[in-house]
Formats: structure tokens, sequence, C-alpha cells
């Protein structure tokens, strides 16, 4: 059992992290995190290696990663915690996301080179119209 004074409760670690309490427990819902009882029968907390797994799961969510690919990942990494079979799905999930990223930026650059001919158009046959 871990000690007592490593769980943090969902509070503190709200708190700390800036997130909801709903969302730790969503996320648990989902299977991504797990919370620990606390001895004291307190309110649930989270032991420190929960607490870097909600950083790394915070960290791919600012990278676009959906709750499915990260639940994929906490199945490809098992209960045996293997590193070596979760990097290298991470990884293509990674590169799907940049292909995905870089179909979007090639969209937007044609759509902003069509908005600046259009404007050009529309610019010139005013600047035509008031002479």
């Amino acid at each position: 059992m871990q000690d007592t004074e490593e769980i943090i409760t969902i509070g503190e670690l709200c708190k700390t992290l800036g997130l909801t309490t709903r969302t730790l427990r969503y996320w648990e819902e989902v299977g991504i995190i797990e919370s620990t009882e606390r001895s004291d029968g307190a309110n649930r907390g989270y032991a420190p290696y929960t607490v870097r797994r909600i950083k790394f799961i915070m960290k791919l969510k600012d990278l676009g990663l959906t709750i499915r690919e990260m639940q994929d990942l906490y199945k490809v990494y098992g209960e045996a915690k293997q590193t070596e079979r979760m990097i290298p799905e991470l990884v293509r999930i990674l590169d799907v996301h940049i292909n995905l990223i870089d179909e979007k930026m090639a969209k937007l650059s044609s759509l902003r080179n069509e908005i600046v001919g259009y404007r050009q158009k529309i610019q010139d046959k005013f600047n035509a119209s008031i002479k």
C-alpha cells in the first residue's frame, strides 16, 4: 500500500493542475487513470505515478490525441507497464496527427490564396468603378 502522505486528494490535484474534478472522474470512467482509496477513509486520491500519468495525458490532449487514442495507448502499455510497447504506438499516433495537420495547413494555405485573390479582384473592380 502507498504511504498516505504520498497520496494527493482530487481537490488538491485539480487545483495544482488546473483541472476539474469532473475531468478526472471522466478519465477514471473511461479507464485512462485510476484513483487510490486513502487509508484514512478520506476522499479518493492519486499516487505519484498517477499524477505523472495525468500530466502525460494533459500533454497528449494538448497535442490533439483523442480519449480513444489514449485508451488504446493505455491498453498497449498494459498491466506490465511496458514503455517499449507504448512508445512505438504513440509515435504512430503522432505521425497520423502530423499528417492531418499538414493536410489542414495545405487547405488553409490554399484558402488564404483564394481569399487574397478574390479580395484583389473585388478591390480592382471597385477601383475601376469609381474612376
